[in-house]
């Protein structure tokens, strides 16, 4: 019996076979062709791009009868790097001008491209986003091979499926029915295995660490999606004992959701709080409505960018944004504006340009103020889709007042030039700015005056505020929710938006965490944003406690000299309300 943790992206706990899917890796020689042969390479490469389109087109068929919807617009967005001429021209100037076989002008194109995404390890959406050209340079080059692609799709019998990282169509073609649950070597939160993986309801654990080395196929699994843990070839007893796990984690979830849907969101003594809901794609609309949400809190939009080597047009923006809108008939819906590093804006627009630490350099707001083009073009977008729901503005990654002030200056000139030309929109659309810098933070009761809201975002806030990289495996133990330092920058917030009037949100991962619900209250907090999933433990911390309980334990909490002993006491706290999820 062999345990390995990673990162925990799906919860549920799954029992099966495990399916090792081998990568596909293509070696490809430099090879050079006769002028005569040229004009064939290239027809070569052209049935290639054709052939790829109609096998993505069939996925989608088989997606839209059986499986998941929620992988649609990842598969049409590879469609649209097909049909676009960027990526193809690009491959054909090289047989053209160096005579190279379609195969290696294939991958000497792709390579350009993975070495401006892995030039700099720190920037995980962008390393994320390798994987999708992987997989576009596989079904090309396969192709060219006349060689299939895998098809995991049509499988006779229930497996977990292990890989180094699953491809997007590989995931998007997964049949929920056989597919239990999901490993990889690789991966993060905002991975597409690990965004379809949640849409779908797959337990999955990434970021294994070469796991794919340590399993056959065949083997017996156990995938633990709430903690991240992985066992292999378990033995009787603990089968035994994570089946019995499984089973009523399983039973509780579906039997507290069925309970407490469609209860309202409001602790022991009537306090309402407001329970909104994390998205990335807008077919995580649905289940937003699944899961009881009052509206979305945080929608966002980076995957417009990610997914293509076009950047997004304004009507994809209003098109996605209306979509999204009418679906949750009047909720609100939070719209974050761009939120990438500063390593690729974007195709056709410029070579990507590497910077040592995007964490600290060109990303979020600052990137959109220096590529006012792109900013435009979004904010259109929004303000056209504010016309037909309840839409709000959040810009992202602020760390100065000016920053706001001009981010607002532009939209004030999109809204002039929108009634110029008589296009409706909301002219009391509400904006507001994520706290997740230590600056933004402090000066928090000098932003409020600029905004209609904020919204802590805890993921980088932590991160910035303790020196911690979360992606670093070597000072994880480092990255603390609970540490003294952020829960009082936390506090401060939540007090200043009271003193100003001003609603005050968290949509980082700790607001949807059930150890820190009670803590959050007690400072304070009256609204969360959390992945759907988690919607019924919170709404079941909220409805236990009141409001008076929960200031004494916060208080008890500030009292703690350390993240321990802070997570320990709530723990215990959290357990005399709901043991189920701690058993």
């Amino acid at each position: 019996m062999q345990i390995k943790k990673g990162i925990a992206v799906s919860p549920g706990i799954v029992i099966a076979k495990a399916l090792l899917l081998d990568a596909t890796e293509y070696p490809i020689p430099m090879r050079q062709i006769s002028p005569e042969n040229i004009k064939d390479e290239i027809v070569r490469l052209e049935k290639a791009f054709n052939n790829s389109i109609n096998e993505l087109e069939t996925i989608i068929k088989h997606l839209g009868k059986k499986i998941a919807k929620e992988a649609i617009p990842i598969i049409e967005a590879h469609i649209k790097i097909f049909q676009d001429n960027y990526l193809k021209s690009q491959m054909i100037d090289l047989i053209k001008k160096e005579s190279h076989t379609a195969e290696y002008a294939v991958s000497k194109t792709i390579k350009k491209y993975i070495k401006a995404l892995t030039s700099n390890e720190t920037n995980s959406f962008w390393s994320n986003r390798i994987n999708d050209i992987h997989d576009i340079e596989r079904r090309i080059i396969g192709n060219l091979l006349d060689e299939k692609i895998s098809n995991i799709s049509q499988l006779k019998e229930s497996v977990i499926v292990v890989s180094q990282d699953l491809t997007p169509t590989e995931t998007a073609s997964l049949d929920k029915n056989k597919i239990k649950g999901i490993t990889t070597d690789r991966g993060g939160r905002t991975s597409h295995t690990a965004i379809i993986a949640r849409a779908m309801g797959i337990p999955a654990v990434v970021a294994l660490n070469n796991i794919t080395l340590d399993i056959a196929s065949g083997d017996l699994l156990i995938v633990d999606g709430n903690s991240g843990i992985v066992i292999i070839n378990p033995d009787k007893e603990t089968i035994k004992k994570y089946a019995l796990i499984g089973r009523n984690f399983s039973f509780y979830e579906k039997k507290l959701l069925s309970e407490i849907k469609n209860l309202p969101t409001k602790t022991k003594d009537g306090h309402e709080i407001a329970l909104h809901a994390n998205i990335e794609l807008p077919a995580e609309a649905a289940t937003v409505i699944q899961y009881g949400a009052s509206g979305v809190g945080l929608f966002r939009t980076e995957w417009l960018y990610s997914n293509s080597y076009l950047l997004p047009s304004e009507k994809e923006h209003f098109d996605i944004y209306k979509k999204v809108s009418l679906l949750l008939k009047g909720k609100n819906v939070t719209i974050r504006t761009l939120d990438i590093g500063g390593d690729k804006l974007g195709p056709g627009e410029k070579e990507a340009t590497i910077e040592k630490n995007p964490f600290l350099g060109c990303r979020a707001i600052r990137l959109s103020l220096q590529n006012v083009n792109i900013f435009v073009s979004q904010l259109r977008g929004i303000l056209k889709a504010s016309h037909y729901g309840n839409i709000s503005i959040m810009f992202p990654m602020v760390s100065t007042i000016d920053e706001v002030k001009q981010a607002k200056d532009i939209l004030e000139r999109v809204k002039s030039n929108m009634r110029d030309k008589r296009i409706p929109f909301n002219e009391n659309i509400k904006i507001g700015v994520m706290i997740e810098i230590p600056s933004a933070a402090i000066m928090a009761d000098i932003l409020m005056k600029e905004v209609d809201f904020c919204s802590i975002g805890t993921n980088d806030l932590i991160q910035y505020t303790l020196a911690v990289d979360r992606t670093n495996e070597k000072v994880a133990y480092l990255y603390q929710s609970s540490h003294p330092s952020v829960l009082r920058l936390i506090k401060y917030v939540i007090e200043q938006g009271k003193k100003h009037n001003k609603p005050i949100s968290m949509c980082g991962e700790m607001a949807g965490d059930c150890l820190y619900t009670i803590l959050l209250l007690g400072m304070g907090l009256r609204k969360f944003s959390v992945s759907p999933i988690v919607i019924p433990e919170i709404k079941k911390i909220i409805r236990s406690i009141t409001i008076d309980e929960a200031k004494k334990i916060s208080e008890n909490v500030f009292l703690l000299g350390s993240a321990m002993e802070i997570d320990k006491y709530l723990k215990d706290c959290t357990k005399k309300i709901i043991p189920q999820l701690f058993e």
